[in-house]
């Protein structure tokens, strides 16, 4: 079987592909990157390419040798824009947990996400992206995406608003409260 023989079937894996050749390619059009896609035995509409590098909040950057190429967010050298948190990077990653996350599990400061199989790399990417102060990093397999949350700090116990009992509440268990709310309230 060869490098390009599995073709990938969903969204997410298909844009995946996109931010991937994005961002080991110069592409300055989108026919440049209909046919790299195409090189890779997927093909899609121009309709469905504009849409897809419109959802992954691709730009145009000027590149060293004064060429305008595609970059995403927060992938890839100089080529691409600085992304912090914004309400656009918020918002698409309530999408994408509404539409990838089949199930979110703590432990301690850890969270396990799993999605469907080819996307975990994107929904790891995302959260990546938004900078949520309790995530340390992310860590993504095919189809599982582990969060690593910060731990909680002890709690000071001259500081009379502080909890007079250790909580059940783990930065884990918060986070995943939290991805999962997001994908709620997206399909609100």
């Amino acid at each position: 079987m060869t490098e390009h023989a599995l073709t990938p079937v969903t969204k997410a894996a298909r844009q995946a592909l996109i931010a991937d050749l994005l961002v080991g390619h110069e592409v300055k059009s989108q026919p440049e990157l209909a046919e790299l896609l195409a090189a890779r035995n997927l093909h899609v509409t121009q309709a469905t390419l504009s849409r897809d590098l419109v959802e992954l909040d691709a730009v145009k950057v000027r590149v060293a040798s004064g060429a305008l190429v595609y970059a995403v967010p927060a992938e890839g050298g100089d080529r691409t824009p600085v992304a912090g948190e914004s309400a656009g990077a918020t918002a698409r990653l309530a999408r994408l947990c509404a539409e990838l996350l089949v199930s979110a599990e703590a432990s301690g400061n850890l969270v396990l996400l799993r999605t469907p199989p080819g996307a975990a790399q994107f929904l790891a990417g995302a959260i990546d992206r938004v900078e949520l102060p309790d995530v340390l990093g992310t860590i993504a397999g095919d189809d599982t995406v582990l969060v690593i949350g910060r731990e909680q700090r002890p709690t000071d116990p001259a500081d009379p608003t502080a909890p007079t009992a250790p909580t059940a509440q783990t930065s884990g268990g918060t986070l995943a409260r939290h991805f999962t709310a997001l994908a709620d309230r997206h399909h609100d």
